[in-house]
């Protein structure tokens, strides 16, 4: 079993040694390669990143495979920049890592006690804090964070300081109080719609806080129901067609009872 392992890590360690020879050709020799910058790359890699999380949410574990591996050449692919600018290459990245996750795990490679996975997560914020001289604690969620994202890292870094609810029922009171002002809001005249998105705001924010309290990602929860509501929305549109109709066409009766077949289907 040893000898298997063994064997396995040396395979792993070729395939990474392998990749890193192509991109060096792919760099020195390809013409689109060969322009690519750390600016340019960007947008592909979030692009890389949601094809990931999709094929997760779809549990495609051969899709899963491949996205990782688009996500490794890019990283390959930064670090290759990188050390043409004699700022950083590979193996600087990797010992960074490396060296991070030993600092961030002195319950593992020191004498810190760490008895449950909140000790560990408020131990990895209070030293992350002290590694990047952050004065706030929120200092370090990415400005550029889909809201909702940011939100579940907004008061999961809260969290780890201990600013957080003692229960369940607080937060999901939170929610309800959230929800009536939105409702004041809406029904009042005097307002505006700065003053109203401000008060949806605060029921989402609360929304989101509850979900992490019962442990759903609200983020993934979001994106399922947009997939179920695609795929319902698109049989509507083939049964329009099967019809000999537009979907324009349709009445609200109509598409409203093919809505209900999609749900059985």
């Amino acid at each position: 079993m040893k000898e298997n392992t063994e064997n396995r890590r040396k395979e792993i360690l070729n395939s990474f040694n392998r990749l890193l020879d192509i991109m060096d050709d792919l760099r020195a020799k390809c013409p689109w390669d060969k322009k690519q910058t750390l600016e340019s790359l960007r947008h592909l890699t979030i692009e890389e990143t949601y094809e990931l999380s999709d094929a997760i949410l779809e549990n495609n574990l051969d899709e899963i495979k491949k996205e990782l591996g688009d996500l490794m050449l890019h990283n390959v692919f930064y670090a290759k920049i990188g050390s043409e600018k004699g700022a950083f290459d590979m193996a600087d990245v990797l010992n960074n890592v490396c060296d991070k996750l030993i600092h961030r795990h002195p319950h593992i490679y020191g004498d810190v006690v760490a008895e449950d996975e909140q000790a560990v997560k408020e131990n990895w914020e209070k030293i992350k804090l002290k590694e990047k001289g952050n004065k706030s604690v929120l200092g370090g969620v990415p400005t550029s964070l889909p809201a909702m994202v940011k939100a579940i890292r907004i008061q999961d870094k809260a969290k780890g300081v201990g600013f957080d609810w003692e229960n369940e029922h607080q937060v999901w009171e939170k929610v309800k109080e959230e929800m009536s002002e939105f409702h004041e809001a809406l029904t009042a005249n005097q307002l505006d719609n700065t003053e109203k998105m401000a008060e949806f705001g605060d029921l989402l924010f609360s929304l989101v806080n509850y979900s992490r309290f019962i442990h759903l990602d609200p983020e993934e929860a979001l994106e399922r129901t947009n997939k179920k509501f695609i795929k319902r929305f698109q049989y509507i549109e083939r049964k329009a067609i099967e019809s000999g109709k537009d979907i324009t066409q349709l009445s609200l009766s109509e598409m409203e009872a093919y809505w209900q077949e999609a749900k059985t289907n």
